[in-house]
């Protein structure tokens, strides 16, 4: 089993144009760069949810979060937020470069490659 990637080693996938995402995952854990340089957004990205729990740290970038019918919440780099599993939330991107790390339990089997 492989213990440690240098940077350039990290797979990484553009999931949409300004919206890359590198991620490493064991059997039961999963951590996730997303690096958005589309922002700032006009809008928040439209809700969404699913049955992973997440737990996410904002590394660059400012945003505001939106979860359920919470008011929004202005997140700087250093801050974090934690998703319940099938709750609704999103995020809008007030920087032009934002960079989050998010890990989800179980794995986010969508995003390995196939």
């Amino acid at each position: 089993m492989k213990y440690a990637w240098t940077n350039d080693e990290m797979p990484s996938k553009e999931v949409a144009p300004g919206i890359v995402r590198r991620l490493i995952a064991t059997e039961n854990l999963m951590l996730v760069e997303v690096v958005f340089t589309d922002g700032p957004t006009p809008a928040p990205d439209p809700f969404h949810s699913h049955p992973h729990e997440q737990v996410s740290s904002l590394i660059e970038g400012e945003i505001y979060l939106f979860v359920g019918d919470v008011e929004k919440v202005h997140l700087k780099p250093g801050d974090a937020f934690a998703i319940p599993s099938g709750i609704p939330h999103t995020i809008q991107r007030l920087s032009p470069k934002v960079k989050l790390i998010d890990c989800f339990t179980p794995l986010r089997e969508d995003f390995l490659e196939k």
